[in-house]
């Protein structure tokens, strides 16, 4: 069966470097690669409202910077020597916000998987993540979602931490995505939790063995830290195996807000180096 994949861009080196991990990813896939370029006017977001009209100059001119930045994104794959018989390109420019255009994508086109970079042009380098990553993180929950930062290898993984605190029942089909990928890559799970308590409670020992069940036919091991911040607990873990891939569920909103624009985050930021998977609660 064929994987489709959904590459958003902006035209950064970010994007770029996203798009080459996802090549490399599935490189033994069959896979049709959807590369989408949003534009929306300018800044002047009123004078874009009134403008914006199809056949109006400034948007046939957006629409014009974006397929001619399409067509140089896959110039550049020629340019490179990007040869796979497996792999299918199609170019995407369409006019809406970064979110709604990918969310109707998704569905359009039935995607398995985002990847794209964790900041753009304009975002600040001051954050960790930019603030377009962090709301398709956030608000594209038809669709699991790997960020890419621009200092991320572009090796497949071998190590990926999943982070949890087996307070939430995790149904077996949010971890399929997780558990596809580990096996893809050979790569082994690590299990985090990161413990306030002193030990597991009932539901959280039942929630344990839940999650053994799933990762059964992946290698796996299960590790705990105690007396830390979870931000601060997840970058010392993942700096201290050289892990080389985070992968959460995203349970409740804002979560990435919290998470990866804390402050000592920013501080350490070796999660900046890593890519994230993230899966969504399907029953939110």
């Amino acid at each position: 069966m064929k994987r489709k994949i959904l590459l958003p861009t902006d035209f950064s080196k970010n994007a770029w470097h996203a798009i080459s991990y996802a090549m490399e990813l599935y490189k033994k896939d069959h896979c049709d690669f959807y590369i989408l370029n949003v534009f929306n006017g300018n800044s002047d977001m009123i004078g874009s409202l009134l403008n914006m009209e199809p056949g109006s100059e400034l948007y046939e001119s957006a629409k014009s910077d974006a397929e001619d930045g399409l067509a140089k994104v896959m110039d550049m794959l020629v340019l490179k020597d990007y040869h796979n018989s497996k792999h299918h390109f199609e170019t995407m420019a369409r006019y809406n916000s970064v979110v709604e255009a990918i969310k109707i994508i998704v569905e359009e086109k039935d995607i398995n998987m985002i990847v794209m970079g964790t900041k753009g042009k304009t975002d600040s380098r001051s954050n960790t993540f930019g603030s377009v990553a962090t709301e398709v993180m956030e608000k594209v929950r038809n669709c699991p979602v790997i960020v890419v930062p621009e200092l991320a290898k572009r090796d497949l993984p071998k190590e990926i931490v999943f982070p949890t605190s087996y307070k939430t029942h995790i149904k077996h089909r949010e971890l399929d995505y997780l558990i596809d990928l580990a096996q893809k890559c050979n790569a082994a799970i690590r299990i985090l939790h990161i413990n306030s308590e002193k030990k597991l409670n009932e539901k959280q020992e039942n929630n344990k063995a839940l999650l053994e069940e799933y990762f059964y036919p992946v290698a796996h091991t299960y590790h705990h830290l105690s007396h830390v911040e979870v931000p601060i607990g997840i970058n010392c873990f993942v700096e201290s195996r050289e892990s080389d891939m985070v992968a959460f569920i995203n349970k409740k909103h804002s979560f990435f807000h919290s998470m990866l624009t804390h402050p000592l985050v920013k501080q350490i930021a070796y999660i900046s180096r890593v890519p994230i998977l993230v899966m969504h609660d399907l029953r939110n």
